[in-house]
């Protein structure tokens, strides 16, 4: 609340504004890991899932690193092989074929 009244102020004292730039830095560092955390998480596992190496994710930290991710992911040959339709199989060939007789 005092930072408030310490913004209102004519002429802020240079000690008032060292302690809440003292205050603010630990909280800018921690939102910066939590966001970067929240970006490159995601990015990790559609990495490993596309087949590419996880750590590609941390192109994300870079300026422009999304976007960067983002055309390598849409343009790149994915390693991945797609999984089976499960819910068709071929159908057993008509008439069924009789077991072969057993060899004398």
């Amino acid at each position: 609340m005092h930072w408030i009244a310490f913004l209102l102020q004519d002429q802020p004292s240079q000690e008032q504004a060292m302690k809440i730039l003292a205050a603010l830095i630990p909280l800018v560092g921690i939102f910066t890991l939590v966001i970067l955390t929240v970006i490159i998480l995601p990015c990790w596992f559609i990495c490993k899932k596309a087949g590419f190496s996880p750590w590609l994710s941390l192109v994300n930290i870079a300026p422009f690193g999304m976007l960067i991710l983002l055309y390598v992911l849409a343009f790149a040959e994915w390693k991945v092989v797609p999984a089976p339709q499960a819910g068709w199989q071929q159908p057993p060939p008509y008439p069924p074929q009789p077991p072969f007789p057993p060899r004398a």
